[in-house]
């Protein structure tokens, strides 16, 4: 028995026992068809008894998955940055976080396809309740981050994956992706929570805390969506958080969020790997031995790195602009693609309600406030 036993992913030879139990399982026959459409049941049953690990579970069926998903619901994917990492190296890929399932697919089909080590990535094990979507989230390498436990209880499960992350990083060469916070950005400002970076300094021992963070290879991921397929579900959350409002979610709002996020119309999708953190780190050790001035140094580098690298899209620009009533930014959009925007608007939220429209329209606008604050 493994301390890692709760949060790990499967290993390899728990796979093809763990598929076949959840072969014949509506979620997974539906998954299945939509993957594969032109096949029969025969045809995926029969792959899965070849399937003997997460690799094979990846290559022959999620990826594919990923691949309808983008024919589907999107107008391409493109990517920068990856021509920079080196195909040998696990690095530890710190992330904007815009939806639930995509944002660690997409990258994982980019390593894939480039040929990079996948990651094994951070999930909430909130999101998968569901015995169905536990076990698929295992079979595609999740490990679990622990929710809704004491503070002593948090200290503990913390420290558990900040030493899981570092042995799939040093032990297996195993890249991990995790996000800048917890939970999804609903408000479009993207920013690093110092206590993700604590989580993850518990297993530095010995080292001194920018060694070891030099160590985990950081690489700064911005994920960029035309449309979030989720916007107008993100709404009441901040719209209680406008009014100060405790928000308790749907029973199953999290599943409607995946799905919406799978199924829903995202346009254009951009992913940039920015580069490893290195010498910003020893700049930081320069300025200050305080660990926590640290900490938030390293934070401002990885939010400065994935606001600068995000991909504005038409969408970002027009929604600034009817936000502020200006045409400051028009030249970046065409009037078609304006109108486009304010029909989406239209029909996702009730626009007469000033506020909840304000934070629709601030939720697209705030990447280009970031960006531009400079």
């Amino acid at each position: 028995m493994s301390k890692f036993d709760e949060i790990r992913s499967f290993y390899d030879h728990e796979v093809n026992e763990a598929l076949q139990n959840i072969a014949r399982h509506p979620m997974m026959k539906a998954l299945m068809q939509f993957t594969f459409p032109d096949s029969d049941e025969d045809f995926w049953l029969d792959k899965f008894k070849s399937i003997h690990s997460i690799s094979d579970f990846q290559h022959q069926c999620i990826s594919q998955t990923i691949r309808q998903i983008l024919k589907q619901s999107s107008e391409g994917l493109t990517t920068s940055g990856f021509e920079n990492l080196d195909k040998n190296t696990a690095y530890l890929f710190v992330s904007n976080h815009r939806d639930i399932v995509l944002d660690t697919s997409l990258l994982n089909l980019v390593l894939l396809d480039k040929g990079l080590i996948m990651t094994a990535s951070a999930i909430g094990d909130n999101l998968v309740q569901k015995n169905f979507l536990h076990v698929l989230a295992k079979l595609n390498r999740n490990f679990l981050v622990q929710r809704g436990l004491s503070i002593r209880e948090q200290l503990n499960s913390s420290k558990i994956m900040s030493e899981y992350i570092n042995d799939l990083l040093h032990k297996e060469n195993r890249s991990v992706w995790i996000a800048q916070r917890e939970g999804r950005t609903k408000d479009g400002n993207d920013a690093t929570q110092q206590g993700v970076l604590k989580m993850l300094a518990m297993a530095s021992e010995n080292h001194s805390l920018i060694d070891f963070f030099k160590s985990l290879k950081i690489v700064p991921l911005s994920i960029s969506y035309e449309y979030d397929p989720t916007d107008a579900l993100k709404m009441p959350q901040v719209m209680a958080k406008s009014k100060n409002e405790v928000y308790i979610k749907d029973e199953n709002e999290d599943f409607k969020t995946i799905l919406s996020g799978v199924l829903g119309q995202k346009k254009r999708i951009h992913l940039h790997a920015g580069k490893v953190l290195e010498h910003e780190l020893d700049e930081v050790a320069l300025t200050t031995d305080n660990k926590n001035k640290q900490l938030q140094a390293i934070a401002q580098i990885i939010d400065d790195s994935i606001i600068e690298n995000y991909k504005l899209w038409p969408t970002n620009y027009i929604a600034f602009d009817l936000l502020n009533e200006s045409n400051q930014y028009s030249e970046f959009y065409t009037e078609e693609e304006k109108q486009l925007f304010e029909r989406r608007l239209e029909m996702r939220i009730d626009s007469s309600e000033t506020v909840l429209k304000e934070s629709f329209l601030a939720m697209y606008a705030n990447p280009v406030v970031n960006k531009y604050k400079k």
